[in-house]
């Protein structure tokens, strides 16, 4: 599934994957990889400064990635030009989400927010092993009379 969103003129769409090559789920390990293209649609440039994303996992809680740009890049736009990169996170639980916002700056100085659009991240559900064998007739349709 792919979101997107567009604000000032920029466009975040954003492509979520679960990685099973990279996940253990049998250990609450879960590996998410996205996709993000940052296309300016509007009439002035800007550059990226910031981002804020708010990362939340059913299992650990939420956790806050504050930086400057993105992958060691701080991309500057010119109207109709785009940025794309790939990032990844682990979660303990094979679902959560993602949200938040990029600080961009126009040449005049002034600064503004881009919101990246809530995106889920969804994996296989994996259910708790009990140790026990798997019941036998008698236990799975009670005493026989």
């Amino acid at each position: 599934m792919r979101y997107e969103s567009a604000t000032e003129g920029i466009r975040v769409r954003v492509q979520p994957r679960y990685s099973l090559a990279e996940s253990a789920p049998a250990d609450g390990t879960f590996v998410f990889s996205y996709h993000v293209k940052l296309a300016n649609e509007g009439q002035d440039a800007a550059q990226l400064l910031f981002r804020h994303l708010e990362i939340h996992d059913s299992a650990a809680g939420d956790s806050v990635i504050d930086g400057e740009g993105v992958i060691g890049q701080q991309p500057f736009l010119a109207p109709g030009g785009a940025h794309e990169y790939s990032s990844y996170c682990v979660l303990q639980a094979p679902v959560g989400y993602i949200e938040g916002y990029y600080t961009f700056v126009r040449p005049d100085g002034r600064q503004f927010r881009v919101e990246v659009p809530r995106f889920e991240l969804s994996g296989p559900l994996v259910l708790p092993v009990s140790g026990r064998d798997v019941p036998d007739q008698e236990e799975r349709s009670g005493p026989m009379h």
